[in-house]
């Protein structure tokens, strides 16, 4: 896969098939949009590119920041174009400025010059442009002017729900990691350093790697324990992870949120290590409890619980 920075670069891009957006999450809805963009790339002997923005917009325009959080990061973002089956992906600086730039001559300046694409694609809801006022209608309105041709996939619906990276957040968001991994594809995942903690954990026999994560990406808001597995130097362990203020030791304020991951059947030094962890499943919420050996017991039904539900789930894919 080729990424390119600068969109004068893409013009020797053969036959582009193209999409545009920001997807987050990189969903079943953006993967279906990828399956019909190979389809099409084969039929007309060409290349599929996925034209994107960084920063996120609304990091630049300010939307919603009191709780902007983001299902994956850029990097994460662009292995998944990767695996995919995405050609190329030019990825435009988001500014401000940029933002002001309206939709026709968005299409026209930076896409229709530059690319030179024969077919475009979009998702049902797609707008762009300034204020987001560009949509399907005029996006074949400008193909029929320019000359390329345009398609829109509909919405894939999982359980009669329509996936969109807002219900993914949202069902995170309150820790129904099930649900949202139904909607994804694949198990969201969180990166993070393993740092030193208050080392309780190990002392009653469930030592925990505390995974220090950015802000932006800390997506489960719902304090609990799920059933989680993680990949250490090329292999699998199951494990269970603690969201929240860890109310039964006492050290945190509520809203002190921090993840710290149980790893089964593994000893090693983790710490200053980067640990990917996939969740799986929701255990059962957060819980003070009368004293750590109450804890200890608790813990131990919750080692047993996630080992049920991870018999019956395995990563697809290795990262």
């Amino acid at each position: 896969m080729r990424i390119i920075n600068n969109t004068i670069q893409a013009r020797n891009i053969k036959n582009a098939v193209v999409t545009i957006g920001t997807f987050d999450g990189v969903h079943l809805g953006h993967q279906a949009i990828f399956k019909e963009m190979r389809r099409l790339a084969k039929e007309v002997d060409g290349e599929t590119v996925v034209v994107t923005f960084y920063p996120h917009p609304r990091q630049v325009l300010s939307i919603g920041t009191e709780r902007l959080r983001f299902i994956c990061s850029q990097e994460e973002k662009l292995k998944k174009f990767e695996e995919f089956g995405i050609d190329n992906v030019v990825i435009i600086p988001f500014t401000k400025e940029f933002a002001g730039t309206p939709s026709d001559i968005f299409i026209r300046d930076y896409i229709i010059e530059r690319i030179h694409p024969a077919v475009i694609v979009v998702g049902y809801d797609h707008h762009f442009g300034k204020n987001r006022m560009g949509d399907f209608e005029m996006l074949s309105q400008l193909g029929k002017q320019y000359g390329f041709r345009t398609e829109q996939i509909e919405a894939q619906d999982v359980n009669e729900v329509a996936v969109s990276s807002t219900k993914i957040r949202n069902f995170l968001w309150a820790g129904n990691v099930k649900a949202a991994n139904e909607l994804l594809g694949y198990p969201y995942s969180v990166t993070g350093t393993v740092v030193v903690g208050n080392q309780i954990g190990r002392t009653i026999g469930f030592p925990t790697a505390n995974l220090d994560i950015p802000d932006e990406f800390m997506m489960i808001n719902n304090p609990g324990v799920y059933a989680c597995q993680t990949v250490i130097d090329g292999k699998p362990y199951d494990a269970m992870a603690n969201t929240g203020s860890r109310p039964t030791i006492g050290d945190r304020a509520e809203d002190d949120f921090i993840i710290e991951v149980n790893i089964f059947d593994f000893e090693g030094d983790l710490y200053g290590k980067t640990l990917k962890v996939w969740f799986i499943d929701r255990i059962r919420d957060e819980e003070k409890f009368n004293g750590l050996d109450a804890l200890k017991d608790q813990l131990q039904r919750d080692r047993e619980e996630a080992k049920k539900i991870l018999s019956l789930s395995r990563i697809q894919k290795q990262e």
